[in-house]
């Protein structure tokens, strides 16, 4: 993967923004460089909302996997959440894991060991 490296961004929008919020040129210029050129803009960036992720139902099969876990729930059968040893695959296993804890007792985790058993 190569670097690419953003055109330096319209200077009268990096000082605006850098005024609107009270931050240094160069904090304003990364912003702008990734589209964020307003207030309210840079506001939903530091301070999201749940309104503005997306609909899980969008990814693939999420309707089989919610109907699953429910049946599993109702049938009171184990639940496991199997995840990968990498950053995003543990904070993800922590994440549904204590998410189902709160609903049901019986989940367990399962992160496999990158050496014995490989990539997750």
């Amino acid at each position: 993967m190569r670097w690419k490296v953003k055109p330096k961004p319209d200077p009268q929008k990096v000082t605006e923004l850098a005024n609107a919020l009270n931050v240094e040129d160069y904090v304003a210029t990364l912003l702008v460089q990734r589209g964020i050129e307003t207030f309210d803009a840079a506001k939903d960036f530091f301070r999201p909302s749940l309104d503005h992720l997306h609909d899980p139902y969008l990814m693939k099969d999420m309707d089989k996997a919610v109907a699953r876990i429910e049946l599993a729930i109702a049938k009171q059968e184990k639940i496991l959440v199997f995840g990968d040893y990498d950053v995003d695959g543990t904070t993800a296993v922590s994440l549904v894991s204590s998410y189902l804890k709160s609903y049901y007792s019986d989940v367990a985790t399962y992160i496999p060991d990158r050496y014995d058993e490989g990539y997750g």
